[in-house]
């Protein structure tokens, strides 16, 4: 697949790190399965698991936490 931002790069499979800003929060997750554009570095997180990580953020900004640095771990 072609890159839709630089549209020059493929994008493969890779990890990135994801920061979720809410309120007071902050939600940093490292290690999420991506696909990443060769060329401009561009991630692409998976519907599933985007829903799975604001679903993360809910639950961190709901128990009153102000910064929170996790692994991702897949369910």
């Amino acid at each position: 697949m072609k890159c839709v931002i630089c549209k020059k790069g493929e994008v493969h499979q890779g990890t990135a790190t994801v920061t979720l800003v809410r309120n007071n929060t902050t939600l940093v997750v490292k290690s999420v399965p991506a696909r990443v554009c060769e060329n401009c570095g561009e991630e692409y997180v998976d519907e599933e698991i985007t829903a799975k990580l604001l679903h993360q953020a809910d639950e961190a900004v709901r128990t009153g936490v102000q910064v929170d640095i996790r692994e991702y771990i897949a369910a």
